[in-house]
C-alpha cells in the first residue's frame, strides 16, 4: 500500500480551510481517506463564533474515526453521524440555522480486502484509477446544474474589473443567488449542521480487484484540470502517482501565478487552498 498527501493554503497569511487525512486500521487490512474543503463565508456575520478550520477539523476527524472504527457503518451514515457530532459541539454557542454556518465539501473512500466504497458531496473530486488504466472521475454535478440565471450572474461578475465597486455589488448579488440554492431542493448540498444532507452524496462501491489507485482533490487542486485545462483526469492521476501530490499543487500555483488577475482563466479566487490525497491500496 502506498499513501501520500499534500495540502497548502492559497494565502500563507490565512489558515488553510482544507482538511486531508488517511488512516489504516491496526489490522493492516483496508483503510480510509477523508478530504474536506471548507466553504469560505463572506466577511460579515455567519452565525458562528468558530472558524472554518475549526469546523473542518472537527467534521473531518469525526468522519475519519467513524469510518475506520465502524466498518459496518456505511459512509453516508458515518457522515451523518459526524455532522451530528460536530453540530453538538457548537449548537449552544452558534446559530446553526444560519445559511452561512460553517460547512464543507466532502470526499471519502474506504477500502477493504474486497471492495472500495466512495462518497462525494459538492465540488471536490475523487478519481478512481482502474486496473485497466482508465480513470473514472466521481463528481457531484449539482453545482454545474444550477439555473441558467445563476450562471449569467457569475459571468456578469467576471466581466467587470477586479476591485471595482460594480464588481463588488454584482458579486454580492451572485452570492445571494447561490446561497438561496445551498442545501435546498433544485440546488446543491454541502455538509453543515443537518445530518440529512449525507443522503444527498454521490456514493458507490467498486470491487477492490478493479481499482489501482484513488486520488482525492479539493477544488483548489482540481482546477489544474477544470479551470486551467492543463491535462485530463488521467493526466492528473499520472502526475500525482509519478511525482507526488505536491507536484500537482506546484503546477496549480504556477498556473495561478501566470494569470494573477483571473483574466485568461476566470475563477472565484485567484489562489485557493489545495489538498491532494493519493492511495494505491
Amino acid at each position: 500500500m502506498h499513501l501520500a498527501l499534500a495540502t497548502e493554503p492559497g494565502d500563507p497569511q490565512h489558515p488553510n480551510e482544507d482538511y486531508a487525512s488517511v488512516a489504516v486500521p491496526a489490522s493492516g487490512q483496508g483503510g480510509v481517506l477523508v478530504l474536506l474543503d471548507g466553504v469560505t463565508p463572506p466577511e460579515d456575520d455567519h452565525g458562528c463564533v468558530h472558524t472554518v478550520p475549526w469546523f473542518t477539523a472537527r467534521l473531518g476527524g469525526a468522519m475519519l474515526e467513524l469510518s475506520v472504527s465502524h466498518p459496518d457503518m456505511t459512509l453516508p451514515k458515518a457522515l451523518a453521524e459526524a455532522i451530528s457530532r460536530t453540530a453538538e459541539g457548537h449548537r449552544t454557542s452558534c446559530d446553526l440555522s444560519h445559511p452561512r454556518t460553517p460547512q464543507a465539501t466532502v470526499v471519502a473512500a474506504r477500502w477493504s480486502e474486497h471492495t472500495v466504497e466512495h462518497l462525494v458531496l459538492s465540488d471536490s473530486v475523487l478519481l478512481l484509477e482502474r486496473t485497466d488504466g482508465t480513470v473514472l472521475p466521481v463528481l457531484d454535478p449539482r453545482l454545474d446544474e444550477l439555473p441558467p440565471a445563476v450562471g449569467e450572474l457569475r459571468a456578469a461578475v467576471r466581466a467587470l474589473p477586479r476591485g471595482s465597486a460594480e464588481r463588488a455589488a454584482a458579486g454580492r448579488e451572485y452570492v445571494r443567488a447561490v446561497e438561496a440554492l445551498r442545501n435546498a431542493e433544485g440546488g446543491f448540498f454541502t455538509a453543515a449542521a443537518d445530518p440529512a444532507v449525507a443522503a444527498r452524496a454521490v456514493t458507490g462501491t467498486t470491487p477492490r480487484s478493479a481499482v489501482r489507485s484513488l486520488t482525492a482533490l479539493s477544488d483548489g487542486a482540481s482546477r489544474w484540470v477544470e479551470v486551467f485545462r492543463e491535462g485530463s483526469w488521467a493526466d492528473c492521476v499520472a502526475l500525482v502517482a509519478g511525482q507526488g501530490p505536491q507536484a500537482l499543487i506546484d503546477r496549480v500555483r504556477a498556473a495561478e501565478a501566470a494569470d494573477p488577475a483571473g483574466t485568461a482563466y476566470p475563477r472565484g479566487k485567484a489562489r485557493d487552498d489545495a489538498a491532494v490525497i493519493f492511495v494505491a491500496p
